[in-house]
């Protein structure tokens, strides 16, 4: 009797010390198991951060990535844009800064702003070169260019249909509220205009060209300036005179209004040989109830120009105050309810009847200019 209650209790202690070990193990695996997650989680993000933070080359690499400057992609005021490639599989657009175009700020915008940022409607900043006197910019490459080539008339092959164009629209709305929100100091890119608008295999538009941009805090109210930033016909009328008002992130929604009603219209707000004022004659036909007289085959698309126009008539108030923010204009356009037209920006002055000479309108020169604070 007492052998079998002997080996009982040790059978008792054998399991329990059994069990013991299975837990001792078990959780020594879980957290060795937990800490490789951890460990792998990490380097994750070291790889991320090493994808998003732009690389430095030398020019022997740029010419390397673009094979010698073979694939010119196209020319601007700045510089020339050649198509290159860092792997089988991924190609970049480097672009060749002329040395002989300004100081050297151009070069310090683009790197300073766009390399510190990462969104999906913004066009990243993949690399740079700053060799001796010769300066690259390296992005992502968008292979169906710039919104530009879309927008020039809806009877044109290229053109995405209405559906497209809202959501072309909605994106680049949101990488302009994360420019002017989303980052650690507000970003006024003052140069929103369509050939700044990039769209990539699946026709997300990216946001470019940051070279005339601006970084201030986010409570800060005025922006300085000794002379206007910007493309004639989407320059905000403050940045031109203060009678207007402060030059502030408002300037961008101005940008963005008057390309968005270029998009709606497939006309260059830089047209400046037109006897009607283009926005005024949108916004007359809105307020007489009629159609915008542009090829629209479906009802849903024609709610879809109008929606864009106004949203467009909204965001070119002439003064900032009278704007909405751009994330109000995100809310706009993602909401399913009818919008009102603005207070029309064009009933006090009969000059908008003549023809422009101004960007998009007739302004006075002699007006007070813009002087910098800094």
């Amino acid at each position: 009797l007492l052998f079998f209650f002997s080996l009982s209790i040790g059978s008792t202690f054998g399991a329990a010390a059994v069990t013991v070990v299975l837990i001792l193990v078990y959780r020594a695996y879980n957290s060795n198991k937990q800490g490789k997650e951890h460990k792998l989680r990490i380097e994750r993000f070291l790889e991320d951060y090493k994808a998003l933070k732009p690389s430095r080359y030398t020019y022997a690499d740029i010419k390397q990535i673009t094979s010698q400057f073979l694939e010119k992609l196209g020319e601007g005021a700045y510089g020339t844009v050649y198509k290159g490639k860092l792997s089988a599989d991924f190609f970049v657009a480097v672009k060749i800064l002329n040395s002989s175009k300004g100081n050297g700020e151009e070069f310090i915008n683009e790197v300073g702003t766009i390399g510190r940022i990462h969104h999906v409607n913004v066009v990243r900043l993949v690399g740079y070169c700053a060799d001796g006197a010769r300066r690259a910019l390296v992005y992502e490459f968008s292979p169906n260019g710039s919104l530009q080539q879309y927008i020039s008339s809806t009877d044109s092959e290229h053109f995405l249909g209405w559906e497209k164009l809202k959501d072309i629209t909605l994106g680049i709305a949101k990488g302009i509220e994360y420019l002017h929100q989303g980052c650690d100091q507000r970003i006024l890119h003052f140069d929103i205009k369509p050939h700044n608008v990039l769209l990539d295999q699946n026709f997300i538009p990216k946001i470019s060209d940051f070279g005339l941009a601006k970084l201030c805090s986010k409570d800060q109210s005025i922006v300085s300036m000794t002379t206007a930033r910007g493309t004639m016909g989407y320059i905000a009328p403050e940045v031109f005179s203060r009678n207007f008002g402060i030059v502030s992130y408002k300037s961008d929604i101005y940008s963005f209004g008057m390309m968005l009603l270029e998009m709606v219209g497939g006309k260059k707000i830089t047209d400046v040989k037109e006897e009607v004022y283009y926005p005024e004659w949108i916004y007359n036909l809105l307020e007489e109830g009629e159609d915008l007289r542009i090829h629209i085959d479906k009802e849903e698309d024609a709610k879809i120009a109008q929606m864009l126009a106004i949203v467009g008539l909204w965001c070119i108030q002439w003064h900032p105050t009278d704007r909405p923010s751009m994330k109000v204009v995100v809310q706009m356009l993602e909401g399913e309810e009818e919008l009102t037209l603005p207070p029309n920006p064009f009933a006090s002055t009969e000059s908008m009847k003549a023809r422009v000479d101004m960007p998009g309108r007739r302004m006075n020169l002699e007006l007070e200019t813009i002087t910098e604070l800094e």
